[in-house]
């Protein structure tokens, strides 16, 4: 059904990116409300499984990572040949990222199966806590198949401008998993547990959809899962997957050594105020990784059509938007930090806590509008490599400021400055970059009229 497949070189960009980024930024909202449906449950049940589930969630997010090298390859690669007219070619690329989601989810399920429990051991957690996390990470890896390869499908919903399917199908999870998690929990009394198996359970249903979904719309006339892969194929999908992939597990394991600190400085309720205010703060973030999906995939067929000019008009429209979008995290997080917090965790001393993280990180929600922004550019022009250097380069410098910071006497808030302070940096980092390619090519443009 050649007809799901849009052209975006033509037509209102505004409509265009809106059309796209709403259904995705839904889906990043489902995926927020299945942690926050977690952390809700097992808040009420004690801080110590919130603290359990959440330095093992730091796990199950560098898995969720790998799935990025297709998402993104899907993506770039099938956005970039449908822009060119190359639907042969953006079939191939379909059946390619497909089946490598596949065998990757593999390697890294058994990696964890072997090491899970020396990499929750990291941490540093109390015995109880430790057991409690190891018992959800184990669980978790029933999923992993299933998380990789929905990603590499909405990957290519996304590149042919139908996000409005992988948004659909995302809900009907959600709903699954919000009744589920009461009833493993406290019902059955499984507790974390049964939060785990929960969210397992309603990723089984959303891939079992997606592949209806996919047989149903004869994408490209249909394509294959289970293909020979062909090296041409997957060094272009490695060369533009890899980089964002490697950015979201280095940044994970700056996370657990800041999670390491946190714990030392300010024990299971440091531990459970840095993951479950991350969760609050996503609700920023995710809306704009909304737009930037949505961004990468206009980008993507624009650029390989030659068409720069609406190229730089999509970056701006979106960055309008998402600046929009840091500047009221900013306001609710600085002023009402403690109000939203102690909607998860009804313990005093952990909701202060919560709310002095977001508090300060809440101050460099603009800057990370930019930097996430910027990046859907770059992604869309097949440059990932770039923002991903950024970033790390960025998040890798808030080792040596909490030390510089705990060293001044700062307390746990050494960590949250450290964090603010680096996502300022790297948003003015793609600022500058944003802005020396667009005077490159602006330059390039000249010359090339003048020379006709």
């Amino acid at each position: 059904m050649t007809d799901k497949i849009k052209d975006l070189t033509q037509g209102d960009l505004s409509s265009h990116l809106y059309r796209i980024a709403l259904p995705i930024m839904g889906t990043s909202f489902v995926q927020i409300a299945y942690n926050f449906t977690d952390m809700l449950w097992l808040g009420r049940l004690s801080s110590q499984a919130l603290a359990a589930v959440g330095a093992a969630s730091v796990f199950t997010w560098i898995a969720s990572a790998f799935s990025l090298i297709n998402k993104v390859g899907s993506e770039v690669t099938i956005s970039q040949s449908i822009g060119a007219g190359k639907r042969d070619e953006a079939k191939s690329y379909a059946a390619q990222n497909t089946c490598m989601s596949l065998l990757i989810s593999m390697v890294v399920l058994s990696v964890y199966a072997l090491f899970a429990n020396g990499l929750l051991g990291l941490y540093e957690l109390s015995p109880s806590v430790h057991a409690e996390g190891l018992t959800y990470l184990y669980l978790s890896l029933i999923g992993f198949p299933e998380i990789y390869l929905t990603a590499s499908l909405t990957g290519l919903y996304n590149a042919i401008g139908d996000s409005r399917t992988p948004f659909r199908i995302s809900i009907i999870g959600l709903a699954m998993n919000m009744l589920l998690d009461p009833f493993f929990i406290f019902t059955l009394g499984w507790g974390t547990a049964g939060a785990a198996l929960a969210t397992v359970v309603s990723q089984i249903v959303v891939l079992a959809l997606f592949l209806r979904q996919v047989k149903r719309d004869k994408l490209f006339g249909g394509f294959p899962f289970l293909v020979r892969l062909r090296s041409a194929y997957v060094r272009r999908i490695l060369k533009i997957g890899v980089p964002p992939t490697s950015l979201q597990v280095l940044f994970a394991f700056v996370s657990i050594y800041m999670g390491r600190q946190v714990s030392e400085l300010g024990g299971h309720i440091g531990v459970a105020a840095m993951t479950s205010g991350a969760q609050i703060e996503s609700l920023t973030w995710n809306t704009a990784l909304g737009v930037t999906s949505a961004l990468t995939t206009i980008v993507g067929q624009n650029f390989a059509a030659g068409k720069l000019r609406r190229v730089y008009t999509a970056f701006c429209r979106a960055l309008s938007f998402t600046l929009c979008i840091g500047l009221l995290g900013t306001l609710l997080f600085v002023f009402w930090g403690e109000e939203l917090f102690s909607l998860i965790v009804p313990e005093e001393a952990a909701y202060k806590a919560g709310a002095a993280y977001l508090g300060i990180v809440g101050l460099s929600e603009v800057f990370m509008m930019i930097e996430i922004t910027a990046e859907g550019l770059f992604y869309g022009l097949g440059r990932t490599y770039l923002p991903a250097a950024v970033s790390i380069a960025g998040t890798y410098l808030r080792i040596p400021m909490v030390l510089l910071f705990a060293g001044w006497g700062w307390g746990i808030h050494a960590v949250w400055w450290a964090i603010s302070i680096s996502s300022i940096l790297k948003g003015l980092t793609m600022l500058y970059f944003f802005l020396r390619w667009r005077r490159r090519t602006q330059a390039a443009r000249r010359a090339e009229a003048h020379a006709v």
